[in-house]
C-alpha cells in the first residue's frame, strides 16, 4: 500500500501546480497508485475478517524477536510518519521565521498598490480573527481527544472475558462506531473550514466585526496559488475607519502623514504560506480519512461479532495509529490556528 500511495501521489503532483491542471499524461499512473492501494487493502481484508486469535506471527530476527510482527510493523510505520511530519513542521517553521509577515510588510510600507509582494501570512491570521472562525478547529480537538477515549473503551471491552459474547459485541459496536463518526465529525468541520463556510444570525453579527457569515478559507483567497491575495486588514481604508485605526507608530501612518505613500491595499504572494498549511493540514486529514476507512470496517466486524479476547489486540493496534493521529492534532492546532 506505501507503493500505491507513493506512485499516486508523485504523479498527482505532475497533474497538478499550484491548484492548476497543467498534465493529463499522469492521470492513469495515479489511477494506477489507487490500485495498487485497493489491492493492498483488499488483501488485508481478507487476512484480517479471519482473524481469531489462533495464530500471531512473530518475529524471529533481532532486534524483533518474539514480539508479533504486526506490533513491530505498525511501530515501523509510526516512526516513519514521524519523520514525515517533522519534516512538515519543520519546513513550516522554517519559511514562518525565514520570509517576513504579511502584517510587517503592511506596516513598513514598503508595498504599492498595484504590485504584488511575497510575504508569509499564517492561516491563523485569518481562523484566530474570530472566535466563530477558530471554532471548528476548536471542535475537532475535542473531537479527537474523545476518540481516544472510545477507541480505548472499545479495545476495553474486547478484551473482557467476564462478560457475554452479545453485550461485548454490542460494547464493541458501540464505541469503534462513536470514534467512527468522531471521525468523520473532523473531515466534515474540516471541509466547513476550507470551503464552505457557515453564516450566523444576525444577533451575532457583531461579535464577528459585523459580518453575517464565517468566510471558509478557500472564500477568503486563501489558496496556495494566491499571488495576488487582498485582505481587509490589509487596506489602509479599511483599518483606518474600524478598531482603533491605524498604528501612529508605524512607518506606513508616518509615510502616509508625510505624503511619500498614497496608501490603498496591499497585495501579497503568499503561495509559500498557504502551502505549508494545506499541506501540512491536509496530510493529517489524509490520516484521518485512513482512520475512517479503517474504522468503518472494524465497526462493521465488530458488529459481526468479530472481536474477541483473543483477537482484541487487532483494535490495540489500530488505537496506536489512531493516538498517533491525535497527537499530531494537538501539535497542529495550536501551531497552524492559533499562533
Amino acid at each position: 500500500m506505501s507503493i500505491g500511495i507513493g506512485v499516486f501521489l508523485f504523479s498527482v503532483a505532475g497533474v497538478y501546480e499550484w491548484g492548476e491542471f497543467i498534465d493529463a499524461s499522469y492521470i492513469g499512473v495515479s489511477i494506477a497508485g489507487l490500485a495498487i492501494v485497493f489491492i493492498g487493502l483488499t488483501v488485508w481484508w481478507r487476512q484480517d475478517y479471519t482473524f481469531d486469535g489462533g495464530y500471531e506471527p512473530r518475529s524471529t530476527g533481532t532486534p524483533f524477536r518474539g514480539i508479533e510482527i504486526r506490533k513491530v510493523a505498525i511501530w515501523v510505520f509510526l516512526m516513519s510518519e514521524m519523520m514525515v511530519f517533522t519534516s512538515l513542521f519543520s519546513t513550516y517553521m522554517r519559511y514562518r521565521f525565514g520570509i517576513e509577515s504579511c502584517e510587517s510588510v503592511f506596516a513598513s510600507g514598503e508595498w504599492v498598490e498595484g504590485a504584488s509582494v511575497t510575504c508569509f501570512e499564517p492561516a491563523g491570521h485569518l481562523i484566530a480573527s474570530s472566535w466563530f472562525h477558530i471554532a471548528p478547529g476548536a471542535i475537532n480537538t475535542f473531537a479527537l481527544i474523545i476518540s481516544s477515549f472510545t477507541i480505548v473503551q472499545a479495545l476495553r471491552y474486547a478484551g473482557m472475558v467476564d462478560i457475554d459474547s452479545d453485550r461485548r459485541r454490542k460494547l464493541v459496536t458501540r464505541y469503534l462506531g462513536t470514534t467512527w463518526f468522531l471521525a468523520v465529525l473532523f473531515l466534515t468541520l474540516k471541509m466547513i473550514e476550507w470551503f464552505l463556510g457557515f453564516p450566523l444570525p444576525e444577533f451575532l453579527h457583531e461579535y464577528n466585526h459585523g459580518d453575517s457569515t464565517i468566510k471558509s478559507l478557500y472564500a477568503e483567497g486563501y489558496l496556495i496559488n494566491a499571488d495576488s491575495y487582498q485582505h481587509k486588514y490589509y487596506n489602509t481604508d479599511y483599518v483606518a475607519s474600524h478598531g482603533h485605526g491605524m498604528d501612529h507608530d508605524s512607518a506606513l501612518y508616518l509615510m502616509m502623514e508625510e505624503g511619500t505613500h498614497s496608501g490603498g491595499q496591499m497585495m501579497a504572494n503568499i503561495r509559500v504560506s498557504a502551502s505549508t498549511f494545506y499541506v501540512t493540514t491536509g496530510t493529517h486529514g489524509a490520516h484521518v480519512l485512513g482512520g475512517i476507512i479503517g474504522l468503518t470496517y472494524m465497526t462493521y466486524k465488530a458488529s459481526r461479532g468479530g472481536y474477541t479476547p483473543e483477537n482484541a489486540v487487532s483494535i490495540e493496534y489500530f488505537g496506536l495509529y489512531w493516538h498517533f493521529v491525535d497527537l499530531v492534532w494537538v501539535i497542529v492546532f495550536p501551531f497552524f490556528y492559533l499562533y
